[in-house]
This record gives structure tokens, sequence and C-alpha cells, in this order.
């Protein structure tokens, strides 16, 4: 056969010539954007359903079919290339730059090693001539008397920001900081740039060079509406703006950042933001702290804030061919680590740190914003992608709200109850108040007239925070039921009162709809529904919905910051519907990166529910070596009328403390203790009952089709028949051999095509996973499978746990028997698999 261009005509393989009309055209694509795979069963049914087909026969229209995915198919892979091609070449500019600067840094090194030699020899480094303009110091130059004068006048200022331009500058472009490559951000089309670190520079320090498919301008009015994509940064002041002679302004701030936890003191700066535009046409945003050092205005230390620093900073933008912009961040600061507990310091000394949270953050949002503005208007729920965006912001920063807790929000603190360990925050504030008394689902609409937030943080041993962050997510009775029915009782006798995030009293089970993930899948919103049993009369609803925002789950990333926000909502699910946010946050204390697996979770139900005893299998395998270290921060919100204001905080204590204690012992089944790793994995694992189901896959696998499902020696023991398996390339699962049948084992591959783990792979059930033709499909072949043992399915698209769908060449699904004979399991192996 013979595939046509325009989808009009086809010439079939007896040389017959079929013309179709536009009308057939147009149907045709109508049913193939609902299947673009029909099975024969299928086709014969679309001729049938449409009169408009009658006349093509059905082998006709499986050519068109065919002709109709490979130029789809031929469409997609153009346009990847010529995306992997921009990127390449401006990749390739990017990294020619970088060698350049190397060179150079090289060449200075080389230069300062000659010139401290010639010191040595000819005269005592005491005596060194320091009249000079500038000294070299480790690649910086210090300014001298001999530059004008610096003050708060037009002048004064102007000279602090052509001197903060070119020491950005030096920083951005040339060798005033000695950068390494931040590690696990290897840079490659696929990337999202060159990330670096500073290594032995002043304070904390790191860069990006990347590409966004922004214009300058339009990237420059983003980066300097910080609020807007740096979640910790609470506010930003203009308080001065003046012209310069050139075309730039400059710009006095006072910015506040939030604080990470409720063991540190929030930040702010006083600053001077300077923007021109370079002769070649290059756009540039830089700033700095001022101080005593730079002679210019002064702002007042701000209560309950420590004044920080930012050294030479900014944003290099150039406009890219093809469209689009270059761009070099350049974040360099002192956090005064030494306002902080020791134990906190690595935080606020991390450059990694400050590189995913402000430097890379820039890059991610910048193109996410590009992502929004050439793909389609609406997304999942009939949102804008702005709509959603706005969402995640305002839980994140309600919940930053929460966590800190500032007085002029209206947040004054509650007498202790003679224990430390939760601290009690109340808000009356009209503001704060504003929009929050929802209606419950029988009508009864509470008048609560204040909020109160309850919070704390726990320091965790060995216990990576992407590993703990996927299980409060996946498997939130494990914290959120404990002692809830008394409390429940109790918040109805003192008033209706909103229990945030709670699987509150008969909720029995939760059902997570997923409504966006950002460009880097970095960051998941979604909608929780919380499914309830409640009697009719009761004054909670039947079912609950909470927002909720995941991020920071990439356990490979370093110094990453994980967190789950969510915040109940009303089934209406407003854009401007009321927030009052609640969750986690946990950060490591650690520099490097925790050698962990993605599925730390797999036995975590056993590991709760045995003793040690029992776990002694894990502790003797393999387990990675070193203690890490994180601290967790619990911020818990709730309406409430203020008559019952000691009634609720005795209930908000008992509540985020129970939290506590499950969170505790969660954490502590998830080290490395409870659950050993084989090479950074514990296998299902490590159990007779894996090495059991892993040899009876196979033996099945060929007693039913004849041939071998892995290759394997015939000496190989269990353990490497389960190996194997676990590291097979095609996605293998198994389900249950009944009639609503669930998931119960998939290998990595499993695992990675349905984005899942092991424990919450038994939540999804086998028809989930598939559209309505695959359902179909599958309800043909089975009969087949239980009475021959095997069956070859067509390859088509399937769903993932997250509605991402994923199409698969083919799949082969058999049964499953054990040593009596009988139907353990039924497996199915899906062949290249990728994501659509």
């Amino acid at each position: 056969m013979a595939s046509c261009k325009d989808g009009k005509s086809v010439v079939l393989d007896n040389g017959k010539y079929v013309r179709y009309t536009p009308e057939q055209v147009e149907a045709l694509e109508r049913l193939y954007h609902d299947c673009p795979k029909p099975s024969s069963m299928r086709r014969q049914q679309l001729i049938r359903e449409c009169p408009i087909l009658s006349n093509i026969e059905p082998k006709q229209i499986k050519v068109w079919f065919q002709n109709r995915r490979c130029r789809e198919k031929q469409r997609k892979e153009a346009s990847r290339l010529q995306s992997v091609n921009r990127k390449l070449t401006a990749m390739n500019k990017l990294l020619m730059e970088e060698n350049d600067r190397l060179q150079k840094q090289v060449s200075q090194l080389v230069y300062e090693n000659g010139y401290f030699r010639r010191q040595s020899h000819s005269t005592p480094l005491a005596t060194k001539d320091t009249s000079c303009d500038s000294v070299v110091t480790s690649g910086q130059h210090h300014l001298t008397s001999q530059h004008p004068p610096r003050d708060a006048s037009p002048a004064g200022l102007l000279s602090i920001a052509e001197e903060t331009l070119t020491e950005f500058l030096s920083k951005a472009t040339g060798t005033a900081v000695e950068w390494v490559q931040m590690p696990g951000m290897k840079p490659g089309p696929d990337s999202i740039g060159i990330i670096a670190i500073s290594h032995g520079c002043t304070g904390v320090a790191a860069r990006a060079c990347g590409l966004v498919g922004l214009e300058p301008t339009r990237v420059s009015e983003i980066l300097k509406d910080r609020p807007s994509w740096y979640r910790d940064c609470r506010v930003v002041e203009v308080l001065n703006v003046l012209p310069t002679a050139n075309g730039g302004t400059i710009e006095l701030l006072y910015m506040q950042l939030y604080a990470p936890t409720t063991l540190a003191p929030a930040r702010d700066f006083w600053l001077l933001r300077y923007t021109t535009v370079m002769d070649d046409g290059s756009l540039v945003v830089c700033e700095r702290s001022l101080g005593n050092t730079q002679n210019g205005p002064s702002m007042p230390p701000v209560q309950n804030f420590v004044r920080a620093e930012i050294l030479p900073s900014g944003y290099l933008i150039r406009p890219c061919e093809g469209g689009g912009s270059i761009i070099h961040i350049v974040d360099h600061m002192n956090l005064e680590a030494w306002s902080v507990p020791e134990v906190l310091r690595p935080l606020y000394e991390s450059s990694a740190v400050l590189a995913q949270k402000t430097t890379v953050a820039a890059l991610r949002y910048l193109r996410q914003i590009a992502q929004e503005v050439s793909q389609t208007n609406v997304t999942n729920w009939g949102r804008r992608p702005a709509a959603l965006r706005a969402l995640s912001q305002r839980l994140s920063r309600g919940f930053n709200e929460a966590l800190n807790g500032i007085a002029d929000e209206g947040w004054s603190m509650l007498d202790s109850d003679g224990m430390d360990d939760v601290t009690i925050l109340v808000n009356s504030s009209p503001d704060k108040l504003m929009g929050l008394n929802l209606p419950f689902a029988n009508g009864f609409s509470p008048m609560s007239n204040a909020v109160m937030c309850a919070k704390a943080s726990m320091l965790l041993q060995n216990v990576p925070p992407a590993i703990l962050l996927r299980f409060l997510r996946e498997h939130r009775s494990e914290w959120a039921d404990n002692n809830i029915d008394a409390y429940a009782a109790a918040a109805i006798k003192v008033g209706p009162c909103s229990l945030p995030g709670a699987r509150v009293g008969n909720f029995g089970g939760q059902v997570i709809l997923p409504l966006a993930h950002t460009v880097e899948h970095e960051e998941l919103l979604e909608v929780i529904k919380l499914e309830g049993h409640s009697p009719e009369d009761a004054i909670m609803p039947r079912d609950m919905f909470l927002l909720q925002l995941c991020s920071g789950m990439d356990e490979n990333a370093v110094g990453t910051c994980a967190e789950l926000v969510f915040a109940p909502i009303d089934a209406s699910f407003a854009d401007d519907a009321p927030l009052l946010p609640s969750g986690f946050r946990i950060i490591s204390l650690e520099s490097g990166k925790e050698a962990s697996s993605p599925n730390r979770t797999l036995d975590l139900t056993s590991a709760l529910e045995t003793g040690p005893a029992e776990n002694k299998a894990a502790n003797d395998l393999h387990t990675s070596g070193g203690s890490s270290r994180s601290v967790m921060t619990i911020a818990f919100q709730f309406a409430f009328e203020s008559h019952m204001q000691e009634s609720v905080a005795s209930m908000a204590r008992q509540y985020v403390r129970s939290i506590i204690s499950s969170v505790q012992r969660v954490a502590l089944a998830l080290s490395p203790s409870h659950l050993g790793s084989h090479g950074g994995l514990r296998l299902p694992l490590g159990t007779p009952e894996a090495h059991t189901l892993a040899r009876w896959i196979c033996q099945s696998y060929r007693c039913f089709l004849g041939v071998e499902l892995l290759k394997l020696n015939t000496d190989q023991g269990s353990e490497s028949i389960l190996k194997s398996l676990w590291h097979h390339s095609d996605a293998i699962i198994c389900c249950s051999a009944k009639a609503l049948p669930v998931f119960t084992f998939a290998n990595q591959a499993g695992l990675d095509m349905l984005e899942t783990t092991l424990v919450a792979l038994q939540d999804i059930t086998l028809e989930k996973i598939f559209d309505d033709h695959g359902k179909k499909n599958l309800c043909t072949e089975f009969p087949q499978i239980m009475q021959q043992g095997f069956a070859c399915l067509q390859g088509g698209i399937c769903l993932s746990s997250m509605s991402r769908p994923i199409s698969y060449e083919r799949a082969v699904a058999w049964k499953v028997m054990n040593e009596e004979d009988t139907a353990h399991c039924i497996c199915f192996m899906f062949v290249n698999w990728s994501f659509v």
C-alpha cells in the first residue's frame, strides 16, 4: 500500500485507487480522534453507524487509519526534531560561551599564580603595593576611593547601579565566581538549562543559562514581578523610581521572604535594582542590597525580620535567532545563617538550595508561561492554565502565611498549654475571613469569625523527603484519621469547624483527580475526593473535596523542598473560591544526593504492621550508608467561632499532635532500618512470596506461549529471576483473577507506565487504565485468556494513574498458575509503551 499525504486518497495492495469525499474525510477524522487504532470489529461498527462510509470496504478503512497514524507520527516527529534542533543550536551557543568563560578563568588563575610567585620572590607580602585602582583577589575587582562618591543623590545611585552592573556581568559571563556544575543537572536538549553553583565564594550563589520561548521584554517583566514566580517572596515594594540618561531605570525596593520553617525568622532586603539595555541589544536587570558599604539611602530594621543581603545579582536577557530569549540568571545572597539554629544552617549555607528555590524556579516558571502561550486555552476541568497556576500560587502563599504568622497579616499567638511542641496562632482580621463561610452539604451555614493555625516542626532521621511526601499523598488514612472520631464529635459540640485534610470520621476512601502539572513535571495540582458514608443528618458532608498541591517528588534532585498543601473546597470549585491551606513541608538538611529508590514505599504496609522480628530480612539487606536529616513543618488552619477559641485550640493541639505521632510512625517504617534496599531498592521484595510469584509468572509464560520470558541460565536461583523480572524493559503488571480485577504487582517499567508505586498500585482497577474501546476489546479477549491461557492484544491507548495517555505497540496477557495448577492471577505485558 502507498500512503497518501492529504488523507483524501489511498492505493491498496491490489492497485485499486480509492478517493474519499471531503465529507467522508471529515467523518473519518472525527472517528480517528475518538479511536486512532480501531479493531476489526470496531471498524465494521463504524461503517454501520456512519452511513456516509457505507460504500467503503473495511479494508479501505483499515488502510486509511494506518496512513493517518503514519502521518500523525511523522508530523509529531518533525515538530520534535525542529524543537530539538532549536534547543541544540541555542545550547551549543551557551556551551561555547561557557567554554570561553572557563578559558578566561584558566588564564586568570595562571596569571594570579605567576603574579604571586613573583611577589613572593621580590617583596614580602606584608609590604605589597596597594596604590593601584584594584587588586586581584579570588578573581574579583574591588573598587577604591578613586571612583566617584556614592550617596543617596541621583548621581550617587547611578554610580552604585553601574558598579552593580559590572559586578553582575563578571559573574554571569566572566570569572568573578568559580562556578561548578550542580549535581544532577547535566545540560542537554531536554534539560532546563546549564545550572551551576558557586565554590568558595562569600555567601551562596547559583547561576543558570537557558533558552525560553518568550521575548526579552516579556521575560524581564515576569522576572521583575518576583512574587508571581518565587513562592517564598511575600512582598516587593517599589519605593522610588529614577530614570537614567541611557533610557534605563533605577528602582529602590524593599522585599520580604517567608521563612521556610517555624524554627527560623523571615528575611527582608533593602535593594537597588537597575534595568538597562546594552550596546548589543541585550536587556539587563541587576540588583544588590544597599548597606553601609554603599553609603546610599538606608532602611531601618523591621521587627521579626532578619536583614539579609543580596550581592550583585540579576538577569542578562538576549534575543535568540528564530524567536525566544537566551537568559543568564545569577543569584548571590548572604542569608545570615548565624540567626538560625545550627541544625538549620545547611539550608542557609547551601548554594544548591538557593539554586532550586530561586534560580531554577525562575527558569521553570518562564518555560511554563511559554508553554501556556503555545498550547490550547482550556485544560482539565475546563480551566485555563493561568487559572490553575493562580490556584497553585494561592495554595502556596496561604500555607506560607499560616506557617510564618506575621503580625501585619493579623496573626497573634496564644499562650502555650505547657508543652511547646505545637504553636497556636489566631487571626480575626477581615481580610483573612472574607469569603470563608462556606455552607455544608445539608444547608447548615457556619458563622466562623476567626481562623486558627496550629503549627509545629520536627526533625526526621534517614527518611528521604520525596518518599515520605509520596506516602503522605497516597495514603492519607495513615496520618489523618487517628482519634478523628472524637475530634469530629467535639467540633460539632462547640460549633461547625472545617477539618483540613482529614479523612474525617467515616470517610472511606480517596480519589485523586489530576488537574495540571508543570512543564517540568515538578508540581502536581489535583482535586482529592474523599468519599464518605455519613448518615443523612450528620453535619459533615457525605463527600469532601480538597484542592491539593504536591511538589518536590524528585528524589534525585539536590536542594529540593517537598510540599503537600491542600485546602477544602466546595463542589462548585470556582476560580476565586476561598482557600484555607494546610499541609506539610519537608526539607532535606543534607547538601548531597540521597541514595534512595523511587519505590521505597513498596513494602510499607507490612513494615507498619510487623515488629523487628518480622523485619529481620529487611535489616539483613544492603542499606545505604550514613544518616540523612530533614526538617518537617506542619501547619493546619481551622475556621471557628471566636467565643469557642479555648476549646478549638485544645482540639487543634490534640489533632496536630496525633498527626505528628502518625508521621513519626510512618517515617520510622520508611527508614532504611525497616526497609532494606538492594542497590537502592528493596524488591517487593526480599520476601519468599515475591520470589514465588516471579517464578510462577515465568513458568506460566513458557507453558502457554512456548517461549522464555527471561533470558537466564538454568542454574540461576529465584533471586535472579525476581531481579530480572523487575528490570525487564517491558511493563509487566499482574491483576487479580476476579470479576473486578485490581492490580497486585508490577515491575519497575510497569510502575513507571502507570505513574504509581506498588502500594498505591493496589488501589487501581484494570478497567481504570483502559478507554471505552480498550475495555470492549478486553471484554472480548478475557474469556480466551481464561480458556486458552493467553491472548495477544492489539496495540492501543491506555491511561496512567495520572490520566496521561499511553500508547503501546502490543500486549500479551496470560494466566499465572500456582502450584495447585489453579489461576493465581492474570499477567499483562505491554510492549514498547510510551507517553503520548
